[in-house]
């Protein structure tokens, strides 16, 4: 999903942002660039980048073995990703906010999580992808991301259907949409939300984020056909699916409505309905993130 922040949100991050650089004596250039979650800011500073998060005060300190922290001490080093350099947390007016120092990397895919024009990746951008997937794949992890009780409310919300008996799980990425990849070479960014998914979540999701461009579309659920097709790889597109159409009920992704209803319809043979309860939503969004 993406969400982009008010102008007291932008302010306090930017604050937040200097505060940190001078703590870690990086002297920071070029434009400030936001997150797709609204709630983080980045900068480069000479040849590394400063990306500065904020929670609230309930969420300090960092979990240990999750999030960027974690994914640096226990996601393979075979995994591309920016490595993480130093961090510095702490705490200030009811909020937790975190400091990374990461490598510097190549641009996103996409400057949103859905696409909207064939970026052209070649044959090894998409090996090195699969490749890092089953990388990611091996690592430990006691996080549970997309928690059963969020699966439980939002299938029979947004897919029309009860929710599945079982969701078999895989350490993976979490948040796997186009501005978390780079084009070339590949680099995986952002891993706020890695952890243990559902079975194909991880491949789903960039398959209901490319829906616009049918081309890519139809070559993510190529490329990742050995587990979208199986039972598990089932449940994790509906889960996908059930999450986008969250997001589309929220305001986000208009354009992706009819075709997320038409992919959730030849998975499960019924019309998605089409409600809204605001309430619902703000719960959830807690679900997903405690």
């Amino acid at each position: 999903m993406s969400f982009q922040p008010d102008d007291d949100t932008r302010r306090n991050l930017m604050a937040a942002h200097e505060k940190a650089a001078a703590f870690l004596g990086l002297v920071c250039t070029g434009p400030a660039v936001f997150g797709t979650s609204g709630t983080t800011i980045g900068r480069r500073a000479e040849s590394v980048w400063l990306r500065v998060s904020r929670n609230s005060r309930h969420r300090a300190p960092r979990p240990t073995g999750q999030g960027a922290l974690g994914a640096e001490q226990l996601i393979p080093a075979s995994v591309p990703r920016p490595r993480l350099h130093n961090t510095a947390d702490w705490t200030e007016t009811g909020w937790f906010y975190q400091a990374d120092v990461f490598d510097l990397v190549g641009p996103a895919v996409s400057s949103t999580p859905d696409l909207r024009d064939d970026p052209g990746l070649d044959d090894g951008w998409w090996s090195a992808l699969k490749d890092a997937l089953a990388g990611i794949a091996e690592a430990p992890s006691a996080k549970i991301t997309l928690r059963r009780t969020w699966v439980e409310q939002v299938f029979p919300k947004y897919l029309g259907i009860p929710a599945p008996a079982e969701v078999e799980r895989t350490t993976g990425h979490g948040d796997l949409q186009w501005a978390n990849l780079t084009t070339g070479p590949l680099k995986i960014l952002d891993w706020e939300r890695w952890g243990l998914v559902p079975i194909g979540y991880d491949p789903a999701v960039l398959w209901v984020s490319s829906l616009l461009v049918p081309e890519v579309a139809d070559r993510v659920r190529t490329e990742f056909a050995d587990i979208l097709d199986t039972p598990a790889g089932r449940v994790g597109q509906l889960i996908a699916l059930a999450e986008m159409l969250q997001a589309v009920d929220r305001g986000y992704y208009p354009e992706l409505a009819p075709l997320l209803a038409d992919r959730a319809c030849g998975l499960t043979g019924v019309t998605p309905p089409q409600v809204t309860d605001p309430d619902l939503v703000r719960w959830t969004m807690d679900q997903q993130q405690s």
